[in-house]
């Protein structure tokens, strides 16, 4: 066996039993809601995602008592950021006042103040939680 086909072989080893990317799933607990009725809508993203292409995942949950939780399975692990509102009056928007400011509560992953700055957060390969608060 000549040094070439050598190293090709043990190449050809090593990528063959490269682990592969694990799926991993994500649970986010969403905490401190005031009004038990209506619907917490929620949008999953990812890297590609965050400059507002759209949500890679999405959720509506329907509002009961003072927290909700949802479960995205098979993730690829990475950085993500959620951002929500409580649809309180179930009319499927979020309501603002005449000058454009929402009149529903919202919340953003890492309980961010803004858009979506410091709302990134890591799912690791063996899954992760997350809770946010209600603004």
């Amino acid at each position: 066996m000549t040094r070439t086909s050598s190293i090709a072989a043990i190449l050809a080893l090593a990528l063959s039993t490269a682990p592969v990317a694990m799926a991993s799933d994500l649970t986010v607990n969403v905490e401190g809601i005031s009004q038990a009725q209506g619907t917490i809508m929620l949008g999953l993203f990812d890297e590609a995602t965050y400059s507002g292409d759209g949500a890679v995942a999405g959720a509506n949950l329907k509002v009961d008592g003072d927290r909700v939780s949802v479960t995205f399975d098979n993730l690829a692990p990475g950085e993500y950021a959620v951002q929500l509102y409580h649809d309180v009056n179930d009319d499927g928007e979020m309501n603002t006042n005449p000058f454009g400011m929402p009149t529903e509560p919202f919340a953003f992953s890492n309980d961010a103040k803004g858009r979506f700055g410091p709302a990134k957060f890591t799912v690791s390969a063996d899954g992760t939680i997350h809770t946010i608060t209600m603004n």
